[in-house]
């Protein structure tokens, strides 16, 4: 996730609740300790919205929370503060607590064969690895203007459409999965002290979700993302050869003619009721448009 998304979602949780824990942020938004200091610096010292409790807690002082404005007088000066209240929020539109409902392409990525490389590799050298498949695919991902939804593990889930959507969505999800695949095989870091290259599994599905907060307590996610095309995204991940991008007949409509793909037929899926079709996405098609 990019600095600036996570600044924007961390300011408009504060100003929602009033208050929020260092150890809630960390576990929210998988932050290690350097980016933690950066986030504090830039709302509370550069943007001068917050500050700092016994080191543990940041707490809102900027305008009233919204909280607080939901509590004031029915009066006309209480309803201008909630209608400028809901237009800050508006503009976060990443950190709208509101569910939506709308059209979303979900990337699996998965790193090949992790539980062998922790046989071959010291922890720290192992963690090392990670990182920078990590990064790397970060680059990727956000070069296409993904959002890189959550680190599992060794595995990312990546949303294309929300919170920001495009026309193509699908297009660039497909793009960052063939991207990330070349990413793998030239980086020179990740294929140190290997016995073997590293490799990546990676799915894609575009269908309907319902989008908003989940969780409760110190617990939240700002953008959880719920219904079967997370799902069906995973499973298809699951059954991709290493180093290839597989994607639904959904997806496949929405990219045919970008791409050149190799059908793969009707695959049963775990928990997947029926057969789902499914496509091997080979390279781009060069072509200026789908037809």
């Amino acid at each position: 996730m990019k600095f600036s998304e996570v600044v924007a979602q961390t300011i408009a949780w504060l100003q929602r609740e009033g208050r929020v824990s260092y150890r809630a942020l960390k576990r929210e938004f998988d932050l290690d300790d350097e980016f933690l200091e950066d986030l504090k610096a830039e709302i509370i010292k550069t943007k001068q919205l917050t500050s700092d409790e016994n080191g543990k807690v940041l707490v809102w002082t900027g305008e009233g929370t919204q909280r607080e404005t939901e509590k004031r007088g029915n009066g006309e000066a209480g309803k201008e503060q909630t209608t400028a209240s809901d237009a800050r929020r508006q503009t976060l539109n990443s950190a709208r607590p509101e569910a939506e409902r709308r059209q979303l392409t979900v990337m699996f990525c998965d790193l090949v064969g992790s539980t062998a490389l922790s046989t071959q590799l010291d922890p720290e050298e192992l963690r090392e690895v990670v990182r920078a498949y990590q990064q790397m695919c970060a680059q990727v991902i956000s070069r296409f203007d993904g959002h890189l939804a959550k680190y599992l593990g060794d595995g990312l889930l990546v949303y294309f459409g929300y919170p920001v959507a495009h026309e193509d969505d699908a297009q660039r999800a497909v793009h960052a999965g063939l991207g990330i695949v070349g990413a793998m095989r030239e980086s020179p870091l990740l294929n140190t002290r290997l016995q073997q290259p590293l490799q990546v599994r990676i799915g894609i599905h575009t269908g309907l979700v319902v989008a908003g907060e989940m969780g409760g307590g110190d617990t939240r996610e700002l953008l959880a993302i719920v219904g079967e095309t997370p799902n069906v995204a995973a499973r298809l991940q699951e059954i991709a050869v290493p180093d290839t991008v597989v994607i639904s007949t959904a997806t496949y409509r929405l990219i045919q003619g970008y791409f050149v793909c190799q059908d793969l037929g009707p695959h049963t899926l775990k928990g997947i009721s029926t057969p789902v079709p499914v496509y091997q996405v080979l390279r781009e098609s060069g072509a200026q448009s789908r037809f």
